[in-house]
């Protein structure tokens, strides 16, 4: 083949296919994380189904309904569900627990949050919408599937403070995305808000980075009220 074929071919990748490709990788990813929490909370098969599908679909629904461009993607491709089913069930086959698997999980989570909020800024982009609401919907896509799947399970969502970071590092990944699509790279775009998503969450864990906490009012004392005129001896 000569180097002007492969020219030819590269020149005519549709980024439509990459962008088809990471957003199932994340469905698969989540799908497989709420399975792994529904191991942790001894549930059956239909736990293991309702928390991957709901990890694995809640943020792209949520992004596709929020744009109102027709039924979410989710609903029209058969990859999105087939790929969430697929990843919770395989984690309710198979057992792996430890520290070796949970570095795994925690690396697929980081992950996905890359994918999504790379697809997530992608797709508010293409619909013509500003660099805001773009940071906005990669944001939500890449931490509602988690919101969901912590809600199923009755604790606090942990984007919600004292943990890591998280939602945090899928803003730095939208805005890495809508930066540098909106100069014609959208593929290295996606791969540069995977890498860095992954590399900072990953970081974050390691050294326990949080963001501050809400600055509270410095407790001031007071003395007992006393009424006017009165000494405050007994009659």
């Amino acid at each position: 083949m000569s180097v002007g074929m492969l020219v030819a071919q590269s020149s005519s990748f549709d980024p439509g296919l990459l962008f088809r490709l990471v957003d199932v990788a994340g469905v698969v990813a989540n799908g497989f994380l709420g399975g792994a929490l529904a191991r942790r909370m001894g549930f059956d098969l239909i736990g293991f189904l309702v928390l991957g599908m709901s990890s694995g679909l809640a943020g792209g629904a949520l992004r596709d309904m929020l744009l109102g461009a027709g039924p979410a993607v989710v609903l029209t491709d058969p990859a999105y569900l087939t790929g969430a089913m697929l990843a919770a069930t395989t984690a309710y086959v198979l057992d792996i627990r430890g520290r070796f698997a949970g570095r795994i999980l925690t690396l697929v989570d980081m992950l996905a949050v890359g994918c999504w909020s790379a697809t997530g800024a992608a797709k508010a982009l293409g619909m013509g919408l500003g660099w805001l609401p773009a940071l906005f919907l990669g944001t939500v896509t890449a931490v509602g599937g988690g919101i969901a799947r912590d809600v199923l399970v009755g604790r606090v969502p942990t984007i919600f403070g004292g943990n890591p970071l998280y939602a945090s590092v899928a803003v730095v990944g939208s805005a890495q995305m809508t930066l540098l699509a909106t100069f014609g790279h959208h593929q290295i775009g996606m791969a540069t808000a995977i890498v860095s998503c992954a590399a900072l969450g990953l970081l974050a864990r390691r050294r326990g980075w949080v963001l501050p906490a809400a600055a509270e009012r410095p407790a001031v004392s007071r003395r007992p009220w006393r009424k006017r005129g009165s000494s405050g001896r007994s009659p």
